[in-house]
């Protein structure tokens, strides 16, 4: 993979990035809690969950504190709820040992419950600005078809190459937004059998 796609890929995304209620805020509590729900679930359904969610626990703090039956409610129709319950985990632990912040550190990020390389590259770059990738399952369908790999994308050694590939071209002034448009870009354009 070269750079080169990096400039046309950005100014594509200022011009056409969905507007979201977690996009831009430069929160990583936000960014945090709206990764999670958006594993497995689609944008448009995640939304009002997040906003209703965001208005019930409006901090680390609060999700940490929270009783187990007003979380499940607020989780209530995302489904996965160990999903939540890791949420909850990881927030009692950032109480605990980073004054209830979510640490600005990726190797920190990774360590806590619920949290993996994708979720804690997202954290990292779009809330912090640390030139870390986010690969899902966007970012693996717009580099194999950039680079058209066919490759096994299930497969960790795959994952492994791509992270590493654009950790070399990560633009170090918007990691966040090349993150997000990768995404954007395999949300919107780069569908699934399109």
């Amino acid at each position: 993979m070269t750079d080169e796609f990096i400039q046309p890929l950005l100014a594509w995304y200022d011009e056409n990035k969905r507007i979201l209620p977690w996009r831009d805020k430069h929160n990583a509590y936000y960014t945090w809690v709206s990764e999670i729900m958006l594993q497995q679930t689609r944008v448009e359904a995640v939304k009002p969950y997040f906003e209703r969610f965001i208005r019930e626990l409006p901090d680390i703090r609060d999700l940490a504190a929270c009783p187990e039956e007003k979380l499940l409610k607020l989780w209530e129709g995302l489904g996965y709820y160990s999903r939540v319950r890791n949420m909850q985990l990881a927030a009692r632990e950032m109480v605990e040992k980073y004054n209830g912040r979510l640490p600005e550190d990726f190797s920190l990020l990774i360590s806590l419950k619920g949290i993996g390389s994708y979720t804690a590259g997202a954290i990292a770059s779009i809330a912090y600005g640390i030139p870390v990738p986010a690969v899902d399952g966007n970012v693996f369908r717009v580099v194999t078809r950039m680079t058209e790999d066919s490759e096994d994308i299930t497969r960790p050694a795959f994952r492994k190459k791509t992270e590493s590939a654009l950790q070399e071209i990560i633009p170090k002034d918007r990691p966040g937004d090349f993150n997000q448009a990768m995404m954007e870009l395999g949300a919107v354009v780069c569908v699934p059998n399109g």
